[in-house]
């Protein structure tokens, strides 16, 4: 785009934009680059929100750009009659999230709109369970996930307790798209706001709503007091917000030997040991493992920065080693929990289903049609999980009992209507607790789940491929894999092709095609023989394209050898 260089100057001269902004700027000058990248664009807000790296120039995240978006949405939610029922805001540990959060609140303030903002950092399923609890047409979280640090983000979420999904979300890009000129971006005093009733703080008294409910989910709390003092527990939020909800309803159901990594315990955005806040990055377990081996703890967790995914790692008493748990793994330890208790103490609902995405473990098949339970496949991004939640509501045509992704996140019940972390970790602590009683260690229980249903085994590849060449780079592989789709795979044959952009799937074999039967997605999914699968989308929310491989073995090993197969196959395409 040739106009960068204009919106560069105009972001370095205009008055408008403070001098901390505008010394930024200069810093910057002859680095043509850099100037590009910051102001080729402005900073997409898609259908889950903003996401960039934190600083100044329209394609970053700051200040201006949050407020510019927030006006859109203020415009979109004046539309729909929703200034009384108000927005609630929650922000997680990065740097600017605060400062971020409350722009936001002052910015819908001046557009006659409540606003209830959270006193400090919290949970994002919080917020979610936040936006219903007190009635608000639509939720804001400033966070990032698990991004690097120098990313920060912000996400919608709509009546329902969801992250936005259509028609709300197209609705509500369209009125962003609208909001060009930074003359147009409303926001008023705090004290004024405030004055007039349209700022409010959330308190802590909300926090206990919020645990009740997450306590709720237990089915066994009887057993936790009973196996408390034998099981050791380390965890780490990762400098972000879980600490004191997780540690809350750890204590308060009863478990007591709670060992938190103390580096990490305190919330900081600029993540000092960790590069990349992730509990799928190995590198982001070395202190954990290292507390872990010190007092022998038997399950590792982490959530992410803004505490709604888990990850896990368990100590194998066959080998004396802590194995990981990918978030198909713990997930499926969960599901299995659930739905064999709720089916031994009667409280299985009527018509139940589990809800799980396209590129989640093919074992949730399995499971459902063991439990009698009707399996629901949705598009990656949890808030389709919340949507099928809100449907259910709304036609009874089923109940939910479970949903998970694979990518660490996962919601018991229905009180939030996006993952959470803090209840999977209750979950899985209580999954621990309920296997120690009969002598087995999660992994026991993981190998038993194989032997049960069979050797499902996943994996996920990613490349990065950044700026403004990255993201034609990755445009043109998903182009030249619908124009060259593969008849083989990993020693698979190519039974079908599903493209979730062209709502179509074909059936290779006999030539006929069909819908997909989900919304619009660049997504492309190959159906393979022996139960084996793969996947290829554009990351959502980092410059990246994504690969996804399933297969199911005759045994551990078997499974290993097919998906390395399936693996190296696919990326050798590249």
């Amino acid at each position: 785009m040739s106009n960068y260089m204009d919106a560069y100057e105009s972001w370095l001269n205009d008055p408008y934009f403070d001098e901390a902004t505008r010394e930024e700027l200069k810093s910057i000058q002859g680095n043509e680059k850099e100037i590009e990248d910051r102001f080729y664009r402005s900073l997409e807000f898609g259908t889950g929100g903003l996401r960039g790296v934190r600083g100044a120039g329209t394609n970053r995240m700051n200040i201006y750009t949050v407020r510019q978006a927030t006006q859109g949405l203020a415009n979109y939610i004046v539309e729909h009659g929703g200034q009384d029922k108000g927005v609630a805001i929650a922000h997680d540990s990065r740097i600017m999230s605060p400062e971020f959060a409350r722009a936001a609140a002052l910015c819908l303030n001046a557009n006659g709109i409540k606003t209830y903002l959270f006193e400090s950092l919290r949970p994002t399923p919080e917020l979610s369970f936040a936006v219903r609890e007190l009635g608000c047409i639509a939720g804001i979280v400033v966070t990032a996930s698990h991004n690097p640090r120098e990313y920060n983000g912000y996400k919608v979420y709509w009546e329902d307790g969801a992250q936005v999904t259509p028609p709300h979300d197209v609705g509500i890009m369209a009125e962003v798209a609208k909001v060009t000129d930074f003359a147009n971006v409303k926001s008023m005093d705090e004290d004024d706001a405030r004055a007039v009733g349209l700022f409010k703080i959330i308190g802590t008294d909300f926090d206990d709503k919020y645990v009740a409910q997450v306590k709720a989910q237990s089915i066994h709390p009887e057993i936790i007091p009973d196996m408390a003092k034998d099981i050791k527990i380390v965890y780490t939020p990762l400098h972000g917000t879980g600490n004191v909800s997780v540690r809350r309803v750890l204590r308060e159901l009863g478990f007591t030997q709670v060992y938190v990594e103390p580096q990490q315990k305190i919330p900081d955005g600029s993540f000092p040991t960790v590069a990349y806040p992730n509990p799928e990055d190995p590198k982001a377990w070395e202190l954990a493992l290292k507390l872990a081996k010190d007092v022998d703890a038997d399950i590792v967790l982490a959530t992410d920065p803004d505490a709604d995914r888990l990850g896990v790692y368990a100590k194998d008493t066959a080998t004396g080693e802590y194995m990981s748990f990918t978030g198909n793994m713990s997930g499926m330890l969960i599901a299995e929990y659930i739905f064999s208790e709720r089916q031994a103490t009667g409280t299985m609902p009527e018509n139940p289903a589990l809800v799980t995405t396209i590129v989640t473990t093919d074992l949730a098949k399995a499971i459902s049609a063991h439990y009698n339970a009707r399996c629901i496949e949705v598009l990656t991004g949890f808030k389709y999980i919340g949507e099928q939640i809100k449907i259910f509501e709304q036609t009874g045509c089923n109940n939910y009992v479970f949903g998970l992704e694979e990518s660490y996140g996962c919601l018991a019940g229905t009180y939030a209507r996006d993952k959470d972390s803090i209840v999977a970790v209750m979950m899985l602590c209580e999954v621990a607790a309920f296997y120690k009683k009969q002598g087995k260690t999660l992994c026991d229980a993981m190998r038993d789940l194989y032997e049960k249903y069979g050797y499902y085994k996943e994996g996920l590849a990613t490349l990065e491929l950044k700026g403004v060449e990255g993201a034609a780079e990755i445009q043109n592989k998903m182009n030249n894999f619908r124009q060259n789709p593969p008849k083989e795979l990993g020693g698979f044959k190519v039974l079908a092709a599903r493209d979730y952009k062209a709502d179509e799937r074909v059936d290779l074999v006999t030539g006929e095609k069909s819908s997909t039967g989900l919304p619009s997605s660049n997504v492309l999914y190959y159906e393979l023989e022996d139960n084996a699968w793969c996947c290829v989308r554009p990351s959502g929310t980092e410059p990246k394209i994504k690969f996804y491989f399933g297969v199911k073995g005759n045994d551990a090993t078997d499974a290993a050898e097919k998906l390395e197969a399936l693996k190296k196959d696919m990326l050798s395409n590249q």
